[in-house]
């Protein structure tokens, strides 16, 4: 049986197994030879790596995965980064020696400051996946209420926390209460 002969009994073989096609051998059919007929198209066989010894590690349940994720956004959003790279102080004080939680400033933060942002939302990523849980109490309507109800409580006092700290961190609500005694005081 000569070359030619194999390399059509193999077309046929794979015409007749429907999905036998690998995505190499899909690619080596369509992709276009753009340098004309000068320079020869290459002929690639990949090596074949697999050393048929399967290492079977036991795999663990999507809870853990989870958890996990929310540990590692838990340290970025808290600014752990932020935290080992500039070492800022835990809580700072001003002259008269009274604590400030927030420092007077956008790009700079306290570690305390931080961590209490990154609860907040926290709390704000556990109303939403409280939102997606509902949807599974399709039939028990009062369940899904209430798991909707605190769902959104959960979003809504998350954003008004980071927005009063927002407020603080940038003395527009110190500010806007000077105004209002202003006019009204």
């Amino acid at each position: 049986m000569s070359s030619k002969e194999s390399s059509i009994k193999k077309k046929i073989d794979k015409l007749e197994i429907s999905g036998s096609d690998s995505v190499v051998d899909l690619l080596k059919e369509k992709t276009p030879w753009i340098f004309g007929t000068k320079f020869k198209k290459p002929k690639i066989n990949f090596p074949n790596l697999s050393s048929g010894h399967r290492i079977n590690l036991p795999t663990p349940s999507k809870a853990v995965g989870l958890i996990l994720i929310y540990i590692i956004l838990f340290i970025l959003q808290a600014g752990f980064l932020y935290i080992i790279y500039r070492t800022p102080p835990a809580i700072g004080s001003n002259q008269e020696g009274k604590a400030i939680f927030f420092f007077p400033g956008v790009h700079d933060q306290y570690i305390m400051e931080g961590i209490v942002a990154s609860i907040v939302i926290f709390l704000a990523s556990a109303g939403y996946i409280l939102l997606y849980q509902a949807s599974k109490y399709i039939y028990d309507r009062t369940m899904a209420i209430k798991i909707l109800a605190i769902g959104f409580i959960l979003i809504i006092i998350s954003f008004i926390t980071l927005q009063l700290m927002l407020s603080i961190k940038t003395q527009v609500l110190k500010e806007f209460l000077r105004s209002l005694l202003e006019i009204y005081g």
